[in-house]
This record gives C-alpha cells, sequence and structure tokens, in this order.
C-alpha cells in the first residue's frame, strides 16, 4: 500500500482511531494485524518471507541470550541467514546475469520480484540480534511484539531503521491520546505529502523525459535535469519519511529523524550526517565503529574513513530512487 493512495487515505484513519479504542493489552494485536494488511497490499505471498525473518531472529535473540559459549555462533547464523536472504533477492540476478553476459554460460535466473523494504527490515532485525548480543538488549520473549518491532507499517516499507531499545519501550508503555502530537504528526504528513505529489512527482515529468530520451535534448538540459534529480530524489524520500514519522507520531510513537537538511551542510561530511541518517548511523554503530572506527573497535581498519560508510549509504538509497523514478514505487 502507498502512502500516497486512496486505500491509505482510509486506512491510516481507522487504523489510528481503533489504537485508541482497544484496550492497551490488545494493541499489539490491533497493529501487527494492520501492518500485515498494508504490507500485502504489495504482494500478499510475501509475508511469508517477512515471517520467516521474524522467525530467525526471534529465536535467535532467544538462543544469544542464553548460550554463554555459542552465543556468537548464533548471531553468526542470524546475520548470514538475513544477508543471505537479502542477497538472493536482491543481487543474485544481477550477478548472475553478468556471469552469464561475460562467459557466455545461461546459469538459470530466479527473476523473483523484489519484496518491498527487504533491506530496511533486514537491517532493523540485524540490529536486534546484535544488542542482544551485546547485552544492551533483552531476548524479547513474546513473538507478537517482536513481529511488530519488525512490520509496524509506517517504517515498513522505508524506514527509518529504528534500534530496539527505542521502539521496544514504546510499545510496552500505554500511549495516551494527545491532541498536540496528533497536530504534530498530521503537520509532519501533510509537509511529507507536498515534498512527494507537490515537489518530487511534479519535477520527475521533467526529469523522466530527459533521462529517457538524452539524446533528443541539448546539454543545458540534460544538466538542469540532473539538478532537478538530486531535488527529487531528496524531495521524493524525505517525503516518504516525514508521513512515517508522522503517522506513527498520531498515535504517540516517535521514530527518529532520517533527514535534516542535507542540502543546507557546508560539506560532504556534514551532508552524510544529515541523509538517511538511520542507515548511516547503522553502519557507524554495527560496521564502521565495530571494525576500528574512532579507535573504538577491537580491529583497526587500514583507512579511517567515514565516507567508507557514506558510500555504502549511497549504494542503498540510489537503487531505490531510480526505482521510486521508473516504477512509482517508494522504497523497497
Amino acid at each position: 500500500m502507498l502512502f500516497n493512495s486512496l486505500e491509505f487515505a482510509i486506512f491510516f484513519p481507522v487504523v489510528t482511531l481503533l489504537y485508541f479504542l482497544v484496550p492497551y493489552k490488545l494493541r499489539w494485536l490491533h497493529l501487527l494485524i494492520a501492518s500485515c494488511i498494508f504490507y500485502a497490499a504489495f504482494i500478499p505471498s510475501y509475508l511469508l518471507i517477512l515471517l520467516l525473518l521474524i522467525l530467525i531472529d526471534f529465536f535467535s535473540g532467544i538462543l544469544i541470550e542464553k548460550s554463554t559459549i555459542h552465543k556468537k555462533k548464533w548471531l553468526i547464523l542470524s546475520i548470514a541467514a538475513n544477508i543471505g536472504l537479502l542477497c538472493v533477492f536482491k543481487y543474485y540476478d544481477f550477478f548472475i546475469a553478468n556471469i552469464n553476459a561475460g562467459t557466455g554460460t545461461n546459469f538459470l535466473l530466479l527473476n523473483w520480484a523484489l519484496p518491498i523494504g527487504l533491506s530496511f527490515h533486514t537491517f532493523q532485525s540485524m540490529s536486534y540480534t546484535i544488542e542482544v548480543y551485546r547485552g544492551k538488549q533483552n531476548a524479547i520473549r513474546h513473538f507478537g511484539y517482536y513481529a511488530l518491532y519488525v512490520m509496524f507499517y509506517p517504517q515498513l516499507v522505508a524506514g527509518p531503521i529504528e534500534r530496539p531499545y527505542h521502539l521496544f519501550p514504546q510499545f510496552f508503555t500505554v500511549q495516551k491520546f494527545s491532541t498536540e502530537k496528533l497536530y504534530e504528526g498530521l503537520r509532519l504528513m501533510a509537509w511529507g505529502f507536498f515534498k512527494k505529489l507537490v515537489i518530487a512527482d511534479r519535477i520527475g515529468e521533467y526529469v523522466d523525459v530527459v533521462f529517457k530520451n538524452p539524446a533528443d535534448v541539448n546539454a543545458g538540459n540534460i544538466w538542469l535535469a540532473v539538478f532537478y534529480f538530486s531535488i527529487q530524489i531528496y524531495a521524493d524520500f524525505s517525503g516518504y519519511s516525514d508521513i512515517a514519522i508522522g503517522a506513527a507520531r498520531c498515535m504517540g510513537i516517535d521514530l527518529m529523524i532520517n533527514f535534516n537538511r542535507p542540502y543546507f551542510s557546508l560539506n560532504i561530511r556534514e551532508f552524510w550526517t544529515r541523509w538517511h541518517i538511520s542507515l548511516s548511523t547503522w553502519f557507524r554503530d554495527y560496521l564502521y565503529i565495530p571494525m576500528g572506527g574512532n579507535r573504538k573497535g577491537s580491529t583497526k581498519p587500514s583507512i579511517h574513513n567515514t565516507e567508507i560508510l557514506h558510500c555504502c549509504s549511497l549504494l542503498q538509497v540510489l537503487p531505490i530512487c531510480l526505482l521510486q523514478r521508473k516504477e512509482q514505487l517508494h522504497c523497497y
């Protein structure tokens, strides 16, 4: 289900209203069912893939916490399963197609559609098992609450990528209706819709024409389209994040800010601290620092350079934005 759809215009107020009407003990179930409906609007059968990821990491977290000798093995198994599933769906056909083209072989392509949001809930799932391994997060014994952590519908498709120690306490707290948070949430959603529908979609019409027929336009139009595209991907992606954050805030749940006016940055380093913050900080916390970044890890890398992580973020974001422009899907 897309945020900018008639279905969501009905889905959002109904889900938000029922959230405050159902008893607190059943709110997790209400949100989980709503999230399943939201995700099933894309490809219903892919709920099974999401369920597989949830099962793997739910039991991995418990086994990591209970183990003393083999906890690292359970963590490696969890991470391998997550990355393996991501690679099969996202990169298998790409590599096999290049191998076939380069060697003349005819290896079979899967031709599977990419599950919506797979990258985002893979990273969010891994952050849970890593934090349990570090001892900073208790393993969740309630399967429904853990499933909701992965499937919470506002940030299911395109983030922000949340941390377990930030999201779980909010699920376990009785969220009372607040007109102030409702106003803040609706204001954020309105601003997100403006960025998406008024700025990104309108600019995208020009960008599509130029990028599809570059030989038919002059250099000036191409450079203008490149400039417009930089605005489009920001307005599209940050607009989607604003809608997600706003929808959650209407229910009293705070999600982390994902964009902080990145184009007002004074340099490239500052830019990458303001763009897709949840992904950049994910790489910082779970890859860069553990490898020795800022001299806080056990293994010191040969190059101490945060731009490496920012390039990783860019490699995740650009395919998403290109897919948005081509198929009008927000993010996967």
